[in-house]
């Protein structure tokens, strides 16, 4: 048991207090926001966007580039979802949980595609070495690039993508070093199979009463 604490704490014996603190900020409002997410409560997003922001600053002094990317798109992301979500048609939500319908699944695989290709660029226009990590990177990189997108338009998709790209990022993070946000994807995966049980019982429900 010691020896699996110490190989989460020992990342951070020789970093900045500034940086110990900061993490565990985007650790906190990154949970909180997964759970808003799983309420479909608003939330989500402004919760959301102070973990991305500062995650954005954490993962550039690693120089984890490809995730940054990623959260740099979350930030943005979360900008458009906050507004889609917030759109009311006769003080009803004009967008609702439903699934995909062919044309998303093909944007969705679009998205996926093009992400896999913009990241891998940004790690050879830096000079770097493509090790493994690099590579499940670039694919992890796609789905939640593509999970991001379809929360802000409520697909149910969504959260397969999350969970099987936070399946992988648990032991990715914890290979880097990155102990407390291994954690915290750890905690992302429980919460991203709570929610989609939630509101797929949701869908089930909107399909019954149709």
């Amino acid at each position: 048991m010691n020896d699996f604490v110490h190989f989460f704490i020992k990342p951070y014996y020789d970093k900045a207090f500034i940086e110990i603190f900061l993490e565990a900020v985007a650790f906190f409002f990154g949970i909180a926001s997964v759970y808003y997410a799983k309420k479909e409560n608003i939330w989500v997003y402004p919760t959301g966007l102070i973990s991305t922001v500062i995650t954005v600053y954490l993962l550039y002094k690693a120089r984890y580039l490809g995730d940054m990317m990623m959260n740099i798109y979350y930030s943005a992301m979360s900008i458009y979802g906050w507004w889609v979500w917030t759109r009311k048609k006769d003080n009803r939500p004009v967008v609702k949980i439903s699934r995909t319908n062919a044309r998303q699944k093909w944007m969705g695989i679009g998205l996926f595609v093009l992400t896999l290709i913009v990241t891998y660029l940004v790690y050879r226009d830096f000079n770097y070495e493509m090790k493994w990590a690099n590579y499940v990177d670039v694919v992890t990189s796609g789905m939640f690039f593509t999970a991001m997108w379809y929360m802000a338009i409520k697909k149910i998709e969504n959260w397969t993508l999350w969970i099987i790209a936070d399946a992988i990022t648990v032991p990715l993070y914890a290979f880097r070093g990155l102990g407390m946000l291994s954690f915290q994807y750890l905690i992302f995966l429980i919460l991203a199979i709570q929610a989609y049980v939630a509101w797929r019982k949701v869908l089930v429900g909107t399909d019954g009463n149709g």
